[in-house]
């Protein structure tokens, strides 16, 4: 596969292709991992590590639920994701509660 056909399917520009194949040290982040794993069907502990089988198991990858979790780089949304993870249930829902509202209006912003 091509660096252009891989960096299309990963969603990322060629160059960023290229810097990881290159000696620059330069690591994709985890998500991109993760999205050049299933692109590619290999298991991600042999293309991060070189370690285990190479061939994916879709029926293991079905047993872990973090392989269809979105992964969090940003320091704020881990931040935010920690103390959701702390406030007691109802609290919990009062926030979601907020964010939708927040989304629908900034939608209704956005439209008019």
């Amino acid at each position: 596969m091509s660096q252009a056909a891989l960096a299309e399917l990963v969603k990322v520009q060629r160059s960023a292709v290229s810097n990881w194949e290159s000696a620059t040290q330069v690591l994709p982040t985890m998500q991109n991992l993760v999205a050049i794993a299933r692109t590619c069907r290999v298991s991600i502990e042999w293309l991060g590590t070189g370690r285990g089988g190479m061939a994916l198991d879709p029926e293991a990858q079905a047993d872990i639920p973090a392989a269809d979790a979105e992964l969090v780089d940003a320091h704020e949304e881990r931040e935010l994701l920690a103390a959701y993870r702390n406030l007691p249930r109802r609290s919990q829902h009062l926030v979601m509660e907020l964010t939708q509202a927040l989304q629908a209006g900034r939608r209704k912003t956005k439209s008019a």
